[in-house]
């Protein structure tokens, strides 16, 4: 259901956290935007669907995950202030690989393709927010990247934490266990050797 929740607020916030935004992109944004709270397990995006929409996290928080013979592989976390999107399915118009899941209730901010595409010609300041958007992204895919190949499974749970100190509390373990690439045993051993300390 949409929200009655501030959209300027919201968008403001975006301008703050990201790139600068003029007052006239902020009300273009407000205009073509909705904002939605949705429940815990609600999906966002569904294998297989053309996704052709980005959604800002104003509260809450969402997952990424593909299926694989029948199990969950976890690749994505967004909460606040984190853009989502099935970013293969909304920049090259081909079928989501991938579900897009909330894991609490969640507040959210959505915009389709067209309007992200039409508010760039338009608005050099919201092109320069998609470039910042992008670019964050493709770091912070480079460091996963480099995590999966190159660390431990410690050293994945520690920089994990370092970044998120609460995912734990809001992220289930099972979960946790598949974006680190470890099984939920080896992470619980990692845990229990941390409270052990």
């Amino acid at each position: 259901m949409e929200n009655s929740l501030n959209k300027e607020h919201i968008i403001k916030n975006i301008s703050q956290t990201y790139t600068k935004l003029t007052d006239n992109t902020i009300s273009d944004y407000i205009r073509v935007s909705k904002i939605f709270t949705l429940d815990k397990s609600t999906l966002l995006v569904k294998e297989g669907q053309n996704a052709d929409k980005i959604y800002f996290i104003a509260n809450g928080s969402a997952r990424a995950y593909y299926l694989k013979d029948g199990k969950e592989i976890t690749d994505w976390f967004a909460f606040e202030n984190d853009f989502i999107s099935s970013i293969g399915s909304f920049f090259e118009n081909i079928p989501s690989p991938h579900f897009i899941e909330l894991l609490e209730t969640t507040t959210f901010l959505e915009i389709t393709r067209k309007d992200v595409f039409e508010l760039s010609d338009k608005h050099h300041d919201f092109e320069r927010l998609g470039r910042v958007v992008t670019t964050k992204t493709m770091l912070t895919l480079r460091k996963r990247i480099i995590s999966l190949q190159f660390e431990t499974a410690q050293q994945k749970y520690e920089n994990l934490i370092n970044n998120r100190p609460d995912i734990t509390q809001r992220v289930p373990l099972t979960h946790i266990a598949s974006y680190l690439g470890i099984t939920l045993e080896t992470l619980s051993r990692i845990r229990n050797q941390k409270i052990r300390i």
